[in-house]
């Protein structure tokens, strides 16, 4: 629990995007981490220890959950502050009245039992979101990863949704 506190800290979200924005710098370090096709990919990322290294004054955090955020957050290009990872997904592009995110593809999204799983489906999911997320929100789901994570993801996605309609479909 003492965790999940620290990992809300608004330090520890600074601390990320700090470490996230200092990316654009090393173009060579994010692309390492772009590259990266599992979280023992990420642990061997010189990018990646530099985020552990900036967050261990923080506080300890897992080096596995650690290693799945700095390997999705890797990938976004844009934060926007503000709006719930999986509200994104369901509000629908600029021009269209389905969700950036299918029913189908976010159900398969929630049933990664993972981070492990979890990596490779969100990476692409962001590709759909124009690579921009809350990178806070972003990083807290990825770390606390698992059945209230989901459940709650659920409820923004689904409040968020267009397509109403939609929903009894299996």
């Amino acid at each position: 629990m003492a965790d999940k506190k620290r990992f809300s800290d608004i330090e520890v979200i600074e601390a990320l995007r700090v470490w996230w924005s200092d990316l654009d710098q090393d173009r060579g370090g994010r692309a390492r981490l772009r590259r990266s096709r599992s979280l023992l990919e990420v642990a061997f990322c010189p990018a990646f220890h530099g985020l552990r290294l900036a967050l261990k004054p923080l506080g300890d955090f897992s080096n596995e959950s650690m290693a799945a955020v700095a390997g999705v957050l890797a990938h976004v290009e844009g934060d926007d502050q503000g709006v719930p990872t999986a509200a994104r997904m369901a509000r629908p592009k600029e021009g269209s009245d389905t969700s950036r995110v299918s029913g189908l593809r976010f159900r398969r999204l929630l049933a990664a039992p993972d981070r492990h799983a979890l990596f490779p489906q969100l990476v692409r999911v962001l590709g759909l979101l124009d690579h921009r997320a809350d990178l806070g929100d972003l990083a807290r789901l990825v770390y606390f990863w698992g059945p209230n994570v989901r459940k709650d993801m659920a409820l923004k996605y689904y409040d968020a949704a267009p397509d109403k309609k939609d929903f009894s479909k299996p």
